[in-house]
Formats: structure tokens, C-alpha cells, sequence
């Protein structure tokens, strides 16, 4: 399934910027985190995303909405992309794209799917797949702030080796106090999970998040199944739906 950021609208104030890859990193052998330096960039906030558009020789166009992997840092943007099959931008972006090749860039796009550094609520973040982009950008932030905000992260992924920011991941449990991770394995699990790969369910939310009581911020990425399945699990736990963030992936199209 080919899939890109469902975008909630554009403001008219935002322009096509150009933005020159000046680095780049391998997440898994079919994703790629690129560092852009975008001229004139207004800043973001961890949660938001923004469109990318390339231009063929011929005219031709084409553009993706893309999850924001990191905090605001000046005019840099860090993006990290999925390469989907028969993918258009995803395939030049993650294959081709190569330091100081230019690509045109839109945003931040979006307002409600957003931690700022002055939330003080317990978080909960669950990832399906890619959907750990934005997820990953908040848990960036909050070590940035310096916040002692207690994060959760449920990260589900299809096997380790399609796991983003993995190493990472185990540094910031490692140093980052008040931060929890916990994984679901779909396709195959790691030696040391316990029981068949499987998919996320009411036992693991319950286990790995916040009581509802604590009143916790849910913030859930991923497929759109995925995220409405989740979104289910924190009701029928108790969770208040306003506290229930959610952000789908879906289809890009033709």
C-alpha cells in the first residue's frame, strides 16, 4: 500500500520553499532519514509534516505529504521516507536523491497532532509501521526541552530489521529518564519477546500505557486500520476520546 501523511488542509500562507539534502542515513533497507536545508524555513512543531514536490525535465509533478522526523533546528528538515512500490517520490527520494540535489518544500502543515515542550500530561505515543516518524519527532523534542514529562512509546513493527531509529531507540531508554518503550512484533518477533508474532492488542495498551485516571495526551500513527483499532482500545480502557490524537496514513494515489 502506498502511503503519505493525510493532510487536513493547507493554509494560503504557505509557499513552495527549496530545500538541499545535506544528509542522509540508512533507518532500514527500505527507509531513509534525510536532513534538508530549506531557506527561509518558519520553524515547526514536533507532529507536523510537510509536502514535497519533484519536477521532471518535462514539466511533470508530483508531490507527498511527509511526517517531520526532528524538532525544529533553524532551517534544517529532517524527514525520514518509506519506500513504497511503485512510488513515484518515495522511490527518486530514497534511492536517487543525493546531497545538494534540490526538491521543493511546503509547511508545516497541521495544528492538532502536535506536543509542544509546555504540555506537562503524561504521554502515550503508538506507532504502527512508519508512524513512528512524528512519534519520534516528539520524543526528539522533549529531550531537546530538557522535559521530565513521563513519555510511553508502543512501537509496532512488522519485524526488528523494519523497526525505525532502533539503536536510538535504545540509547533514549537508556539516557532519557522518564521515557518507556515497549514493542509488538507482526511478522517476526525478536529473540527476546515472548509468544508468536502477533498484532497490538487491548492486553498490550493496557500493560505499556498510562491508566486512564493519569488523563494522559494518546497520540496514535500509522495505517489507517491500525490507528482506528488503537483509537478503539484507549475508549473502551477509559480513555477520554478529547485526549486522543490521531493521525492516519493512507493511499497516495494516482
Amino acid at each position: 500500500m502506498a502511503r503519505a501523511a493525510v493532510s487536513r488542509g493547507l493554509s494560503p500562507r504557505l509557499t513552495w520553499r527549496v530545500g538541499r539534502l545535506v544528509e542522509a542515513r540508512d533507518e532500514t533497507p527500505t527507509a531513509r532519514t534525510l536532513v534538508l536545508e530549506v531557506a527561509g524555513w518558519p520553524g515547526h512543531l514536533a507532529g507536523q509534516h510537510v509536502d514535497v514536490r519533484l519536477t521532471a525535465e518535462d514539466g511533470y509533478q508530483a508531490s507527498r505529504s511527509y511526517s517531520l522526523a526532528a524538532p525544529g533546528d533553524g532551517e534544517r528538515v529532517e524527514l525520514t521516507v518509506q519506500r513504497v512500490p511503485d512510488g513515484e517520490v518515495s522511490a527518486y527520494l530514497v534511492e536517487t536523491y543525493r546531497t545538494g540535489d534540490p526538491v521543493e518544500v511546503r509547511g508545516p502543515v497541521g495544528g492538532w497532532f502536535v506536543w509542544r515542550p509546555a504540555d506537562t500530561a503524561p504521554v502515550l505515543l503508538v506507532a504502527g509501521g512508519s508512524g513512528i516518524v512524528p512519534l519520534m519527532a516528539m520524543i526528539r523534542a522533549r529531550r531537546a526541552a530538557g522535559s521530565r514529562v513521563p513519555f510511553r512509546l508502543i512501537c509496532s513493527a512488522r519485524t526488528p530489521d523494519d523497526l525505525f531509529y532502533a539503536d536510538e531507540l535504545r540509547r533514549r531508554v537508556r539516557d532519557d529518564a522518564g521515557l518507556d518503550v515497549a514493542y509488538v512484533w507482526t511478522r517476526q518477533a525478536s529473540p527476546e519477546w515472548p509468544g508468536p508474532p502477533r498484532r497490538i492488542s487491548v492486553a498490550d495498551v493496557n500493560t505499556h500505557g498510562w491508566p486512564p485516571d493519569l488523563a494522559p495526551t494518546c497520540y496514535v500513527c500509522g495505517p489507517t486500520g491500525f490507528v482506528e483499532a488503537v483509537a478503539d482500545v484507549l475508549v473502551a480502557l477509559g480513555h477520554d476520546p478529547r485526549r486522543i490524537r490521531t493521525e492516519r496514513f493512507g493511499p497516495t494515489g494516482g
